[in-house]
């Protein structure tokens, strides 16, 4: 499975995103140009997160809501939760969530403790770009 982070302004709009997402047919920065891939599933993301940096436990986590589902692919919404408390911390929360999250038990994603940390910069970024845009976070999710 292969997954396209992206914002967009409402789940309308996030449900025109074309499969291929190429940069030239996405028709604008909203839908893909600051967006990431990821071969990490958008509820593995939501989990890290949640659990690392606001201490829910996983059972806690809320789920994600389907926006399109097609034969060829899926557009889901992460819950806003996901990525609002990431513009508000700083380098030692980020560390302490890479460890946290490293440590749970039970789950997926990475595991080791750097590497998770470099994802949390990464939707750190993310974050922040789409709150710049009055975004909401979505996934393309495609085999």
């Amino acid at each position: 499975m292969t997954y396209k982070y992206f914002g967009a302004p409402d789940g309308a709009t996030a449900a025109r995103v074309p499969i291929s997402m190429r940069p030239e047919e996405l028709g604008g920065d909203e839908l893909g140009m600051g967006g990431m891939f990821s071969k990490i599933k958008p509820e593995t993301i939501a989990a890290m997160v949640l659990t690392g940096i606001q201490g829910l436990p996983l059972h806690k986590v809320p789920p994600l809501e389907l926006v399109v589902l097609h034969p060829d692919y899926a557009v889901v919404k992460l819950p806003t939760t996901v990525v609002d408390p990431l513009r508000a911390i700083g380098e030692e929360s980020v560390g302490a969530a890479a460890f946290i999250w490293s440590t749970v038990p039970d789950r997926g994603g990475p595991r080791d403790a750097f590497d998770v940390y470099q994802l949390l910069h990464e939707w750190q970024d993310f974050s922040v770009r789409l709150h710049e845009a009055g975004h909401q976070p979505y996934c393309l999710v495609w085999p």
